[in-house]
């Protein structure tokens, strides 16, 4: 992770979500109710919602609507059919983008979406363009000045796939999909707690942008975040703060 710092994109990424924080909330209900609708509304045998409510925890996502969300995918109460959407495409200096989507309308869906791309720079590109280009893993980032010989110990005990140490001095743990929250809650129990944790598709490598076409990326990653059937967007690009 030469060159960039992760700690610091990490904190600038919170950042930004507390300040959009009521997004949030409507994006993260869909992905639960999603989840719930595919395994069933008990967080203990579906690892899926699990990961979407601890989400939801973490941006302190009022309980009720939790329980709603929950619901509706259950079919306890009416809701909204949404169809998962991935698209994929290039940015500023061909960095790779991904788009998770929720629609119940994929072809507005699209539209939007391509019209994101083409407006601020970007392309949209075919079915596995660039998903080669991320790793599907659970993600946790824990604050430089972590022990890192206790916590590599307790992650490989945990059933980590891999721990690293960032040149910013955080630490990152790598783990399965699935294994996602039983890894962290282990973690948490030997007194680990990761600052920012996530399922995500992980990009294999960096692509640094600076000055103006940073700017540019930025723009593209906004207008794309701010369409409201996006759930969460993956990008190769590096953008120092």
């Amino acid at each position: 992770m030469a060159g960039h710092s992760k700690w610091a994109n990490i904190q600038h990424r919170k950042g930004r979500q507390d300040e959009k924080r009521g997004a949030a909330f409507s994006k993260i209900a869909k992905e639960i109710t999603v989840a719930a609708k595919m395994g069933g509304g008990d967080i203990n045998f579906n690892p899926r919602l699990r990961v979407a409510v601890d989400k939801a925890k973490g941006i302190n996502m009022p309980k009720d609507k939790i329980d709603t969300a929950i619901k509706k995918g259950t079919g306890e109460l009416e809701g909204v059919e949404y169809v998962e959407i991935r698209y994929e495409g290039y940015g500023i200096g061909g960095a790779a983008i991904m788009v998770d989507c929720l629609t119940d309308n994929k072809v507005r869906t699209v539209a939007e979406v391509r019209h994101a791309f083409s407006k601020y720079g970007g392309n949209m590109g075919s079915d596995g363009c660039v998903a080669f280009q991320f790793k599907h893993c659970g993600q946790m980032i824990f604050a430089p000045g972590t022990d890192e010989a206790a916590l590599m110990d307790a992650a490989i005990e945990a059933g980590a796939d891999d721990v690293t140490t960032n040149d910013d001095g955080s630490i990152e743990v790598l783990t399965p999909p699935n294994d996602y929250m039983a890894v962290k809650d282990a973690l948490e129990a030997a007194g680990f707690k990761p600052e920012f944790g996530e399922v995500t598709m992980k990009p294999e490598g960096e692509s640094p942008i600076e000055g103006e076409d940073a700017v540019k990326m930025q723009k593209l990653l906004d207008a794309l975040e701010g369409l409201d059937d996006v759930q969460e967007i993956y990008t190769t690009a590096v953008m120092d703060e």
